[in-house]
Order: C-alpha cells, then structure tokens, then sequence
C-alpha cells in the first residue's frame, strides 16, 4: 500500500463542507489493523499543521479549519482517483529497477502517479488523459505544484536534521479548481532521523502500536512547538 491512514468522510448538516475524521488505528502489513490511543487526534493535529504551514506559501488547500479533536473540515471537494507519490530516496522496487541500493538519496525527486492506494497500480500521464482523469492543464498544475510542496516539507524537516524520503499527496476539485485535500499523517510522511541511533522506526516497517507512538509523536514534537 501506498497510502494506509484510516478515516472517514462525513458531510455536515448544511452540506457546504466535507469533515475527515481519522480512527485510532492503522493498516500494519496484511492489512492487520493495529489500534493506537489518541491516534486519530495527533494525525489531525499534524494534518492541520502541514496544510496551514503549506497555505503560507500560497499551496492551493482544501483544507478550512480543525473542527473536532479527530476532525478537519474541508471544501465539499471531488477527490481525484489516483495519488502523486514523491521519492526523494530510491524506494525498495526503484532500487532493483536501477541496481542502486535503497534508501539511496536522488539528485531530483521521482514523481510516480498511482491510480487507486496500491503500489501495483502505478499509471503514467497518459493513461490519466486518455481515460479522462482530469485534464492536461489540470495535470501540468498538479505537477508543478508537487514540486513546490515537496520543496517545502523537505526544507521543514532538514531544518530539524530529518530528511523527507517520501511523500504521497492527494488531490481533488472544486468549482472547477485544483486543490491539495491530503495527506501530511505519518503514515504519508516517510522521514529518516539523519542522526539516528539505529532506534528510530523504519517509515516503511512500522508494525507495531509502539512503533507508530514513537514515529507519531518525533513528527508531533515539531509541528507543536
């Protein structure tokens, strides 16, 4: 999986807004659901911190205001089907392709487009065009708006001598504009510790409830203070 963050999209009373919720638990490998406390509540907390943080460099959101705890509330959004996936670092199925040891650092950030949540389906530009998916204009925007926003959190994090070796962003419309709707929880956010004792968990094996706590709460520590 590309993507394993656990929510729901609820619709309020007057119907102008959408709200994401986000439950307690992740999806650990076999989809095995591993609840954690207050889970819900710091991947908001985050979320919310990333997509004002990124509205500061004018980043075209979704995003409106944290309405609960566990809830953000957000333009009633049309979500696009697929998902732009940054590489910052060689990821495991890159590594064989290019005989290049994983987790090595890139000189450019790879894009790769990803219909649906799952790592088999990757889809090229011209699959989205030729299956209607959005625009070409829409596309272009779409790109050239990753570049930025992946220049942005990885400034962040290397400010705090972590690196940012991968990042998912997911995009939806509304009144016919592009707008950023996700996603910024740690389960999207795939950061090393560039002086890491061996101890800090591995963003692409975190298995356990106290492995997610501890990656959790690193990230939670810079967005709070």
């Amino acid at each position: 999986m590309i993507y394993q963050v656990q929510k729901k999209i609820l619709t309020n009373a007057d119907k102008e807004y959408l709200v994401v919720e986000y439950d307690d638990y992740f999806l650990a490998q076999k989809n095995k659901k591993v609840r954690v406390k207050n889970l819900g509540e710091k991947f908001a907390s985050i979320n919310s911190f990333f997509f004002d943080y990124l509205k500061g460099f004018n980043i075209p959101s979704a995003y409106i205001k944290k309405s609960s705890k566990k809830g953000l509330s957000f333009l009633r959004f049309s979500e696009l089907p697929f998902k732009v996936k940054i590489l910052n670092a060689a990821d495991k199925r890159t590594s064989k392709i290019f005989s290049v040891k994983a987790g090595s650092p890139l000189e450019l950030p790879v894009f790769e487009i990803h219909y649906g949540n799952s790592n088999d389906s990757l889809i090229s530009e011209s699959h989205i065009i030729s299956f209607n998916l959005c625009t070409y204009e829409d596309l272009k925007f779409i790109t050239r708006f990753c570049s930025k926003i992946n220049a942005i959190i990885k400034s962040f994090f290397e400010r705090r001598n972590d690196s940012i070796i991968e990042l998912t962003c997911g995009f939806g419309k509304f009144d016919n504009k592009i707008y950023l709707i996700d996603e910024f929880s740690p389960v999207s956010l795939r950061i090393i510790k560039n002086d890491s004792d061996g101890k800090f968990p591995d963003p692409y094996n975190i298995e356990t409830a106290v492995q997610m706590i501890k990656y959790t709460d690193h990230i939670l520590n810079f967005v709070s203070s």
